[in-house]
């Protein structure tokens, strides 16, 4: 079958304009699935890993964006002496908008000493021992850093926040790279803030024989007769009712990626019909040299399969490649979801780019590889 490779090469060729354009069309629709899915893989290691499972979030009853929740800081104490509970981060959020935004600014306040504990940040430069010694160090997530132009030393302000970065860091959990850590007594002094002695969530890390659900109506009972109530939950049902407008969105774009597997099929098809609707007559010769109806069955979806294949290849390339580069996250009510690009997302363009190449030549290879020879040759 390889060697009448240069043979497709050359049929595809023979019609330039409509052969670059099917391919870039292919290109175009596997970019943007890729970028569909890489919103969704998103959204799932956001709220399905087992870190969010295990992890409990007391925000203010009945609030929705972190500007608008106000704990206790001292609720910290009272919590972590339930039985269950590992230990207690308060955090202080702010957020630069409480609306979808691709743009979002989210400070976290933590206490400096806890940060280190409480989360698994690898630093890529500076050092956490600036961050624990300075008020107004901040330690930035790579894709706040390279959206933003931002290296060790640099002052960033944004409203009344203003702080020093001390230190760049990744993490295992995409979503932490969006964010920026502050002290958090820091931020609870920050003018316009007036949160001293307030926290916006405290974050619950349970031991491994404690039900979440459970110890999360328990908080709950606890703390009702406190001066503020509270609503209690795993951390992933926190933030899927958080991103409750974005979850319905991505929902609908997964139809988007449906629509664009059809767009693919639909332009490689199109083209392949076109192809062997020219070539009828070529196709009696071949098969009067000796071609068996089944060989020109496979020559046809050769042809399709490598539109296919090379458009849906750079399209797939050319999507993880900005996936990559440039820190995209979407973000709302201070929660954010990484765009990342994955292996998984590689393979889903390559796979989708074979069966749809395919299935786009079914029909006219079928067409092709029952052409009489006789009336082929006469119409022609």
């Amino acid at each position: 079958m390889f060697r009448f490779t240069p043979y497709v090469i050359k049929s595809l060729w023979r019609h330039q304009a409509r052969t670059l354009l099917t391919v870039s069309g292919a290109a175009v629709a596997l970019f943007v699935l890729c970028f569909v899915g890489s919103v969704q893989e998103g959204l799932e290691r956001l709220t399905e890993d087992e870190h969010a499972q295990r992890t409990l979030i007391v925000f203010q009853e009945n609030r929705f964006c972190p500007t608008s929740s106000r704990l206790p800081q001292d609720y910290a104490d009272r919590i972590r002496k339930m039985p269950g509970v590992k230990d207690v981060v308060p955090v202080l959020v702010w957020t630069n908008s409480c609306r979808s935004i691709l743009d979002a600014i989210v400070f976290n306040g933590v206490p400096a000493q806890k940060l280190r504990s409480a989360r698994d940040l690898r630093l890529s430069s500076g050092n956490w021992g600036e961050f624990i010694s300075r008020h107004d160090a901040a330690l930035v997530g790579r894709n706040v850093a390279q959206r933003r132009n931002l290296a060790v030393g640099d002052q960033f302000s944004i409203g009344e926040i203003s702080v020093k970065v001390a230190g760049v860091f990744g993490s295992s959990i995409p979503a932490e790279d969006n964010l920026i850590y502050t002290n958090l007594e820091s931020l609870q002094y920050t003018q316009g803030l007036n949160a001293a002695g307030l926290v916006t969530q405290h974050e619950v890390h349970l031991t491994d024989d404690a039900e979440p659900d459970a110890l999360a109506r328990a908080i709950d009972e606890a703390l009702r007769a406190g001066p503020v109530a509270t609503t209690t939950r795993r951390k992933g049902a926190f933030q899927t009712s958080t991103l409750s407008d974005l979850v319905d969105l991505i929902g609908f774009a997964h139809w988007l990626g449906y629509a664009c597997v059809a767009l693919v099929l639909s332009l490689v098809a199109t083209t392949t019909v076109m192809s062997v609707q020219d070539r009828v007559r070529e196709h009696a010769v071949l098969q009067t040299l000796g071609l068996r109806p089944a060989r020109v069955f496979r020559l046809v979806i050769a042809e399709s399969l490598l539109m296919c294949v090379i458009g849906g290849g750079i399209g797939t390339a050319a999507a993880l490649a900005v996936l990559a580069s440039s820190g995209i996250a979407v973000g709302a009510e201070g929660v954010t979801i990484a765009f990342r690009s994955s292996w998984q997302l590689g393979a889903l363009g390559i796979a989708v780019s074979l069966v749809v190449g395919v299935l786009a030549g079914l029909v006219p290879a079928f067409q092709a590889a029952r052409t009489q020879i006789v009336s082929a040759l006469r119409d022609a």
